[in-house]
């Protein structure tokens, strides 16, 4: 069979025009150059440089300054002091440790929670939380007296100590003075 040239070329061309219009089809388009426009999984998920930066322009978490002060200067007085006691308390003897300290660590906790208690309370309520305060700190007193009269806490530790306890207490026994005199009833001159 005989097929003319002109009725051959322009078939071949429109073939040609096809074939190089779908030739590529099977290449995806994430194989070319996506991977430079479009961040992976490592530059999204293995990167912190977005949250240091965050930090950096929030002054609030910048590591250099503490947080603000939140809680009473009594109680801050009180956690400072239950810390040392809490690097104190390794150094006691096993025999000490286990009977004064345990005690002594469960005094710290029941002064906290009755100062950060009335530090909730109205002025009436307060009065008996910082009495009871005042009662346990007098009891932490004797008993780190104690520890240092039977040699298991050295000078210098039951000093830092007392100190430190005498100004809560001081700080407390003020306190309760001052809601004494608030809520106790005014008398008019006659």
């Amino acid at each position: 069979m005989l097929v003319g040239f002109s009725y051959e070329f322009p078939v071949e061309q429109k073939n040609i025009r096809h074939q190089t219009a779908f030739k590529l089809l099977y290449i995806f388009a994430f194989f070319l150059a996506t991977h430079k426009l479009l961040p992976r999984f490592e530059q999204i998920f293995d990167r912190d440089d977005i949250m240091v930066r965050m930090i950096e322009l929030n002054p609030s978490h910048i590591k250099d300054v503490p947080p603000p002060a939140r809680i009473l200067p009594v109680l801050g007085k009180v956690k400072e002091t239950y810390l040392l006691w809490h690097s104190y308390n390794k150094d006691l003897p096993k025999s000490q440790k286990h009977s004064f300290g345990l005690r002594i660590d469960s005094l710290f906790v029941e002064i906290i929670e009755a100062i950060a208690a009335a530090s909730f309370l109205t002025k009436e309520e307060k009065r008996p939380y910082v009495r009871f305060a005042m009662k346990k700190v007098d009891a932490l007193k004797i008993l780190v007296m104690i520890l240092w009269e039977s040699k298991s806490l050295d000078d210098k530790k039951y000093i830092a100590l007392s100190v430190k306890l005498d100004e809560i207490g001081r700080n407390l026994g003020g306190w309760n003075g001052q809601l004494t005199k608030q809520t106790a009833p005014q008398t008019v001159p006659t």
